[in-house]
């Protein structure tokens, strides 16, 4: 056995070696601290640069408020900083703070500053080469100040292993600086790199318009068309931003933005404040993309606690959290019926596809030789001593899956006017044709009722007021014991929602009473949906919030409208005007829209009249 080592100093350029490892562990991590910089300098411009990736070169320039003599010479040494004037942390209004970014920087590259501040003849700069300082030199450069940072990790060689490949760096590279121009919308950015695409974002003026901009100079025109406007204060909290609409959902939350104080953060609490307010609408798996701004009193977060500072705590975790909950569902149920446009244009795409290849709509063709009209699957049962007049076929509709009951009078005005339109056709008994001013509505009539029952029964039971229907004779449903234990154990939760259940011997239960919004007798088919429910959800340990919206989406799942009963025009009608009606009714439980709207002017250029 070695005998102990004795405790030693370590070197001062080690020390910052360990230290660059914990705050730049890629080039995108020295990028973000040279940004922020920058903007705690007053930037309105800033430009970034970098060669392979950042490993040969990131250059950051700015036309901040630039640094005098005294403070570039100092701003290279360990912990030093200009950002906490009274040295204290429960104070921090900057995005950079601690003082360890430049020197821990400069000891694993080449770090070269030059800075100049407005007013005076010239500017200094400074090197400092693998953890070796040198001395202030004068320069000509513009007022602000320049960085350049060359052969990161050159004096941890080991380091470079661990990087991805050029093109994945620099990606990471133009992410950092996107997030951090998403915040500053009145500075203009530029970013340039062979690897992967340049831009350049201009400065926004004031005004909601001008921060939807700068999004969607980021995240594309499909982020403003599927955006919801979030606005939100409560106790010195104050919550802004836009959020996607939930049928436009992605498949990773790599689109979910989320900023404290002007800080790009990954906190684990506000992420599972935006997954519980959209639990009850985004499909399972599925997560949706949205850009939110949480600012407070720097006092009542600690922005310390995270090496990268990825992660902020809270004083007060519960007002975050529910403030984020509360106004994302306030704007969700407020959107009512409206899904993303993206779902009409996918089926207009679709249209176009199947009219022929390249969109073109195919030739007329001339009838085949030997073809009957007679024997045709649209012949409408005309007398065949002569074909159907010119003026008869409206009447071919009749014979195929559509109900046309409710063309055979003239929309109501006010139906026509509503945002989904007036009913005119059910076809194949499942989906609604809605005319608008403007062009046509396509429902899911299923899809659409299960939303609009399952929103009752949550308002009903929030009122702890669930209308009840006794059965005559109680149903006795017969399945495994495992299932009959997990039904008895979910009683009182299942009273809450009208259903009264007991056990009935081995291997059986009994249903007494059913909520009467659910209108169905099929009681054993309820019941087993509810016990594979609550089995479904017993495997992935859910929260009994998640498993309250599972017993309800179940409940209105299964026992609504379903697809292939027949309605009259005065039942779609109804369906339509209570989805507009209802919150949240652009999807049904599962995340899937139940309506998709065309417009008039895309039928035109469908079908080549534009």
């Amino acid at each position: 056995m070695n005998p102990a080592m004795p405790v030693r100093r370590l070197d001062p350029v080690l020390v910052d070696r360990i230290a660059a490892g914990e705050v730049v562990e890629r080039p995108a991590a020295a990028v973000k601290e040279l940004v922020e910089n920058a903007l705690d300098a007053g930037a309105s411009r800033i430009d970034v640069a970098i060669e392979l990736g950042g490993r040969r070169l990131i250059r950051v320039i700015d036309n901040g408020s630039g640094m005098p003599p005294e403070d570039l010479d100092l701003a290279v040494e360990r912990h030093a900083t200009s950002k906490l004037p009274d040295s204290d942390l429960s104070q921090i209004a900057t995005l950079g703070f601690r003082g360890e970014a430049l020197p821990s920087i400069g000891s694993v590259a080449t770090l070269d500053i030059f800075s100049r501040v407005n007013g005076m003849p010239h500017g200094f700069a400074v090197r400092v080469d693998q953890g070796k300082k040198h001395k202030l030199a004068p320069c000509g450069e513009p007022p602000g100040t320049k960085v350049e940072v060359r052969d990161l990790f050159a004096a941890t060689p080991a380091r470079l292993k661990f990087l991805k490949s050029d093109r994945a760096e620099a990606r990471a590279c133009a992410d950092i600086v996107q997030r951090l121009a998403m915040a500053h919308k009145n500075v203009r950015f530029t970013f340039a790199g062979a690897e992967t695409a340049s831009f350049d974002l201009a400065a926004q003026g004031p005004g909601e318009g001008a921060w939807l901009t700068r999004l969607a100079d980021i995240l594309g025109e499909e982020f403003r068309a599927n955006a919801l406007r979030i606005e939100a204060a409560r106790e010195g909290f104050r919550l802004e931003g836009y959020a996607g609409l939930p049928t436009w959902h992605k498949a990773n939350a790599q689109a979910q933005y989320l900023f404290v104080n002007g800080r790009p953060v990954r906190d684990k609490l506000l992420i599972g404040a935006v997954r519980a307010a959209y639990m009850d609408y985004v499909p399972q798996g599925r997560h949706p993309a949205l850009v939110l701004f949480l600012d407070c009193d720097p006092r009542e977060v600690d922005v310390n606690v995270h090496p990268a500072k990825a992660e902020v705590r809270f004083r007060d975790p519960g007002l975050a959290r529910g403030l984020v909950i509360g106004a994302l569902k306030q704007s969700l149920q407020s959107a009512l019926q409206r899904v993303t446009p993206a779902h009409g244009a996918t089926a207009l795409d679709f249209f176009a596809r199947r009219a022929g290849k390249g969109g073109a709509a195919p030739a007329f063709r001339a009838p085949a030789a030997g073809w009957d009209w007679r024997q045709s699957p649209a012949n409408p049962g005309f007398a065949e001593s002569a074909p159907p007049d010119i003026g008869d076929l409206a009447l071919i509709g009749e014979t195929l899956a559509a109900d046309t009951r409710a063309h055979a009078q003239a929309p109501a005005p006010e139906d026509s006017d509503a945002p989904l339109g007036a009913a005119r056709a059910q076809i194949h008994d499942s989906y609604i044709l809605a005319q608008t001013r403007d062009g046509l509505v396509i429902v899911d009539q299923h899809a659409a009722h299960e939303r609009l029952v399952y929103e009752a029964l949550k308002a009903a039971r929030a009122g702890r007021n669930v209308p009840r229907q006794v059965l005559l004779i109680p149903a006795i449903v017969e399945m495994e014991q495992a299932d009959v234990e997990r039904i008895e154990d979910a009683l009182p939760l299942l009273q809450e929602f009208g259903l009264h259940l007991e056990a009935f011997g081995p291997g059986a239960v009994a249903v007494h009473e059913m909520p009467a919004l659910l209108k169905c007798g099929d009681a054993s088919g309820l019941v087993r949906d509810l016990a594979a429910a609550l089995r479904e959800d017993e495997r992935a340990s859910a929260p009994l919030e998640k498993r309250l919206d599972s017993v309800l989406a179940t409940m209105a799942c299964h026992h609504s409208v379903r697809s292939g009963r027949r309605l009259s025009g005065d039942e779609m009608n109804a369906l339509l005007r209570e989805m507009e009606r209802t919150p949240g009714s652009g999807q049904c439980n599962h995340g899937r829209p139940t309506s998709i709207e065309l417009k008039l002017a895309d039928l035109e250029k469908l079908f080549g009249r534009r």
